[in-house]
């Protein structure tokens, strides 16, 4: 029996927690789908600060500072740790120092498309800031982490070199403010269906079968 395609476009930032809870619910939908339908997951970029500097920020501070004080850090940190372990994720935000700005990540995961390597240099890195602590602002780290994940060395250090794929990330992501999509994560399925937000689960079966139905009807 021939499997029916769905195409889920993700929109998400590296170091956006939720994005990264988001990626293992949307990966449970799919493995409890994975005998009626197969998928075609792309990840999109959008980066939640691109203003921050090619060296990073202090994390604790930088993100004291966007949420109100180092007592709401706290607060916020704990909960999300606390649901992203709900999901399986480790969460280790006092492992990471350096809040780094995403661009160059999110060149190479837009080369790692083309190598169909996206999933596993997408999960690389949200693993490597979340549960590693890793300084994604390091190209070298990157580079790493992009290898460990099964590209060619050379190809990322290629890329990092040079400006390549720099106007493409940014092109891309004015796409997506054109589409109205402001936050993140967002999921969009068979280009008609829209979900935003770390939704659980059930939300994403649900909204792929109707998909789905819908296919097989035209």
């Amino acid at each position: 029996m021939t499997k029916t395609s769905i195409k889920v476009d993700v929109i998400s930032d590296v170091v956006c927690p939720w994005c990264y809870i988001g990626k293992r619910r949307l990966e449970n939908a799919l493995n409890q789908l994975a005998d009626s339908f197969s998928f075609e997951i792309t990840y999109h970029p959008f980066e939640l600060n691109p203003s921050i500097p090619e060296t990073g920020v202090n994390q604790k501070a930088y993100l004291a500072q966007k949420f109100g004080g180092d007592e709401r850090y706290e607060k916020i940190t704990a909960h999300v740790t606390q649901v992203a372990a709900e999901e399986g994720l480790e969460f280790n935000f006092h492992k990471q120092a350096v809040s780094p700005n995403t661009r160059t990540a999110h060149r190479i995961i837009q080369l790692a498309k083309h190598v169909n390597k996206q999933v596993e240099v997408k999960e690389a890195f949200m693993k490597a800031y979340f549960t590693d602590g890793v300084d994604l602002s390091k190209a070298d780290n990157l580079i790493a982490i992009a290898e460990q994940a099964g590209m060619e060395r050379p190809l990322v250090a290629q890329l990092l070199s040079g400006n390549q794929g720099v106007a493409e990330v940014i092109q891309a992501q004015k796409e997506i403010q054109q589409l109205g999509i402001t936050g993140v994560p967002f999921y969009i399925v068979q280009n008609k269906y829209g979900l935003s937000g770390a939704q659980p689960a059930e939300a994403f079966i649900e909204v792929i079968q109707k998909a789905a139905q819908e296919k097989v009807s035209v």
